[in-house]
C-alpha cells in the first residue's frame, strides 16, 4: 500500500478542494492500492500529528466548494526552525509525523510561504510535490496559479459595480485590491474593469502625476475617475526610505490603509469627492471560477501522475499552457513580480490607464 499525505497551508481561495479532488481522483484511478491521509490547519496538522483518514467520498462534491475541506493557517517560514511554545522542534515534529505513519510522499498546496517549507521538508529527505495556490499569481515558475483568475473576477465585479455610482455622484472612487508585495490581481481587476489609474507596489507612485490625470478626465468632461489601488501600492517618495523608516512611518499613520491616505490627498488637491471601497477577504471566497476549476483538476492530476512515477521534490506548474514540474529549490524564496516593462503595462498605457509614474 502506497499511503499519501496532503496538506493545504497559509490562506486560503478558491479552488483548493478542485485541487485535492484531481489529486484524489487521479490517486485513485492509477494505484492499485493507495490511503490518503488529510492533515488538518496545514503544517500544523503535521507538527501535531493532527490527521484524518480520507475516504475517496470525501473528494466527492467538491469541486465547485471554495474554501478547503482540510482547514489551513499560517506558519511563518521565519518562525519554522524556532521551537514552539512548548519546546517542540517543529521541523522534526514534521518529519517524525511522515515517518511514523509512513508515508510514501506528502502534497502540498499552497503560496510562497509554504514552498519555502516544502523545500525544507524535501532538503529534510521527505518525499514532496506541490500545487501552486494564490489569488496573488505571485510564485516563481509558473504562469498561473489556481485561485487567480476567481479573485480577478471578483474584484473586477466589485469595480464594475463602484462605476454606476461613481458615474451617478461624480465622484473619485478608490477599490483597494489584494496584494501586499506584486499587483498582479490589480492590474488584471483593474484593466478588465476598466479602471482610470491602476497603482502596483512594482510601480512607485508620484501623486503630481495621479492629480494630473485626474485633472485631465475632469477637464475632458468626465466628471468621475476609478483607481484600482494594490494594497501595497507605494508613492515614489516612500519607495526610497528604509525598511525600517517606512515601517515606522506607516505604524504612526492616521489612515488605516494606503488608499484612505491617498484619498485623503486628492479630495484634498482637487476638492472631488473621494470614496473608498475594500472588497477585502471576499477576493479568497466563494465557488472557484470554471478556469480555476479545470487548472486546479489539472496541477492535481499532474501532481498524482509523479507520484505514480516517483518523482519527487517538485512544484506542478503551468508555462505556455502546457503543465510541467519545477524543482522545489528554484520555486523557494523567490517572487514572480510584475515587471514595470512588459508588454502588458506598455498595452494599459497605450489605452490611456495612468500607472502613476
Amino acid at each position: 500500500m502506497k499511503r499519501i499525505g496532503i496538506l493545504t497551508s497559509g490562506g486560503d481561495c478558491q479552488a483548493l478542494n478542485a485541487a485535492m479532488r484531481g489529486v484524489a481522483k487521479a490517486l485513485y484511478e492509477n494505484i492499485r492500492d493507495v490511503e490518503i491521509i488529510g492533515f488538518l490547519d496545514g503544517y500544523k496538522g503535521l507538527m501535531y500529528s493532527d490527521y484524518t483518514k480520507l475516504n475517496p467520498v470525501d473528494f466527492s462534491g467538491i469541486l465547485t466548494k471554495g474554501g478547503t475541506i482540510l482547514g489551513t493557517s499560517r506558519q511563518p517560514f521565519k518562525k519554522m526552525r524556532e521551537p514552539d511554545s512548548n519546546g517542540l522542534d517543529k521541523v522534526k515534529a514534521m518529519v517524525d509525523t511522515y515517518k511514523k505513519l509512513r508515508l510514501e510522499c506528502l502534497v502540498i498546496l499552497g503560496g510562497n510561504g509554504t514552498h519555502k517549507t516544502a523545500n525544507l521538508l524535501s532538503e529534510e529527505g521527505l518525499n514532496v510535490v506541490t500545487l501552486p495556490k494564490t489569488i496573488d499569481n505571485d510564485i516563481y515558475g509558473t504562469d498561473i496559479t489556481f485561485g487567480f483568475q476567481s479573485a480577478v473576477d471578483i474584484a473586477t465585479d466589485a469595480i464594475d459595480c463602484i462605476h454606476t455610482t461613481a458615474a451617478s455622484h461624480s465622484r473619485v472612487f478608490i477599490v483597494e485590491v489584494m496584494g501586499h508585495k506584486v499587483g498582479w490581481l490589480t492590474l488584471h481587476a483593474g484593466i478588465a474593469s476598466g479602471a482610470d489609474i491602476i497603482l502596483l507596489p512594482e510601480i512607485p507612485y508620484d501623486i503630481d502625476k495621479l492629480i494630473e490625470a485626474i485633472n485631465k478626465r475632469t477637464e475632458e468632461g468626465k466628471q468621475f475617475s476609478i483607481l484600482a489601488v494594490a494594497e501595497g501600492a507605494i508613492s515614489k517618495k516612500d519607495a526610497k526610505l528604509s525598511k525600517k523608516k517606512l515601517k515606522e512611518k506607516r505604524e504612526a499613520s492616521l489612515y488605516p490603509s494606503i488608499s484612505y491616505e491617498l484619498g485623503a490627498e486628492i479630495q484634498e488637491r482637487t476638492g472631488q469627492e473621494i470614496r473608498v471601497t475594500i472588497p477585502g477577504h471576499m477576493q479568497r471566497g466563494g465557488s472557484p471560477c470554471a478556469y480555476d476549476r479545470v487548472i486546479a483538476t489539472r496541477f492535481g492530476a499532474a501532481a498524482a501522475n509523479l507520484i505514480v512515477k516517483g518523482e519527487y521534490g517538485y512544484m506542478v506548474g503551468m508555462r505556455d499552457g502546457e503543465i510541467v514540474k519545477v524543482p522545489l529549490s528554484e520555486v523557494a524564496g523567490k517572487l514572480k513580480m510584475v515587471d514595470p516593462k512588459s508588454s502588458i503595462i506598455e498595452e494599459a498605457k497605450l489605452i490611456g490607464i495612468s500607472f502613476g509614474d
